[in-house]
């Protein structure tokens, strides 16, 4: 069917290639780029044996907008997965359009000197995406992606309008360390300690950091403690489904993770202000990340399953309505099929399945699009076919 590059090499980039290589009638070839090929390369060999799918390699500053293109120019992919970091959407948008190639992706753009993630960065792409007649699609993974889906798919075929989404992500996995993230500690750190947020009749409204935690029975895990996290699908959410009064983030934190990030926080080890040490500037955070086990590792000791899932109240037929959808993953089977434990599997898969969308022409309009502005039941299907199978409840507990 066609070629796609893989810009990353981390925890999701290995699902996300590892199922590319399972649907080799549509990934005939793949190229792993990264920063350090040598990690590309011991993927390449591990899993070449095991696939029709032809695996290429390079290394590649995906900063840097020159080589980027060059690579793209020298392989001529049908489509670019970008599972590198969100400080480098931009550029790797700027090669996509630089060599009209279909882009995707799974986190919106942050700048690496704010920690303030949110689209207008990427929906200012929209004429330039349309006029190179190429697609470029926003937010593939689960939450952002799956949650979309899950949006759109509620829209589409249960209610009239929906009033109220609660998106709820639980990990029940533990993976026996005191303090771990379950990726990228600099991404996950930036995200739990910023301010919260919901949408409420069209506004933000924003909150302290952890202020508002609810306690919620997950279905497959049990009772947990969940906190209001700002999250970006909110704000594309928000304008894309019809009749949003309110819409909320939660996510599962135990109470030592919490307590060892108020710890770090207070002693300034997640401040991502430069500093001098020893005659060389460095950001704590990054510092942080470099002692804290990398969340590649955690697979094989993570026991457990995550729930993710979105809760809708609205309209159908006049009549008020409750609908949730939800997936629950088991960390240790994901780490049986592709060596990660769920976190990794739960973004990676949505991530191969959006590629495949877009390079099979299932999903075709050119310009820049949040994943729930696409037709939800090829993807919904293929949550079934790849892994991620989802569940329904219509009577659901609600979240006050």
């Amino acid at each position: 069917m066609g070629k796609c590059m893989i810009i990353g090499c981390g925890g999701v980039a290995s699902v996300a290639i590892h199922k590319c290589c399972q649907n080799s009638e549509v990934f005939e070839g793949i190229m792993i780029a990264s920063r350090t090929k040598s990690k590309c390369d011991a993927l390449r060999d591990k899993l070449q044996p095991t696939t029709k799918t032809v695996i290429e390699t390079a290394q590649v500053n995906a900063d840097n907008v020159d080589e980027l293109i060059e690579l793209i120019n020298a392989y001529e992919p049908d489509v670019v997965l970008n599972l590198a970091l969100p400080y480098q959407d931009l550029t790797i948008m700027d090669a996509c359009l630089a060599t009209k190639t279909h882009y995707v992706d799974t986190a919106n753009y942050e700048p690496l000197d704010t920690a303030k993630f949110e689209y207008k960065w990427q929906w200012a792409y929209r004429e330039k995406f349309e006029k190179a007649g190429i697609t470029a699609l926003l937010g593939s993974g689960f939450d952002p992606g799956v949650t979309g889906v899950f949006s759109a798919y509620a829209m589409k075929h249960e209610f009239d309008e929906i009033n109220y989404i609660d998106i709820l992500d639980c990990n029940g996995g533990d993976h026996g360390y005191p303090f771990a993230t379950n990726f990228n500690p600099e991404i996950n750190i930036r995200e739990v300690s910023a301010k919260g947020s919901y949408i409420e009749n069209g506004e933000w409204v924003e909150t302290e950091p952890m202020e508002i935690k609810r306690v919620y029975n997950f279905k497959g895990v049990g009772e947990k403690d969940m906190y209001l996290l700002h999250h970006e699908e909110l704000e594309s959410l928000a304008l894309n489904i019809k009749g949003i009064k309110r819409i909320r983030f939660f996510m599962t934190f135990g109470q030592s993770y919490l307590t060892h990030l108020k710890c770090l926080e207070n002693v300034g080890m997640t401040s991502i202000e430069p500093i001098m040490y020893e005659g060389k500037e460095i950001v704590p955070l990054q510092f942080l990340k470099a002692v804290l086990p990398d969340p590649a590792s955690l697979g094989s000791r993570t026991v457990g399953k995550t729930n993710i899932g979105c809760i809708f109240r609205g309209k159908k037929d006049g009549k008020d309505k409750t609908y949730y959808l939800y997936n629950i993953c088991d960390h240790q089977e994901c780490y049986r099929e592709v060596g990660s434990q769920a976190i990794s599997y739960t973004t990676g898969v949505p991530a191969m399945i959006g590629a495949m969308m877009i390079m099979t022409g299932t999903w075709n309009k050119a310009g820049v699009y949040n994943i729930e502005e696409f037709d939800p039941d090829p993807f919904m299907q293929a949550l079934n076919k790849w892994g991620l199978p989802w569940e329904e409840d219509f009577n659901p507990a609600l979240v006050d």
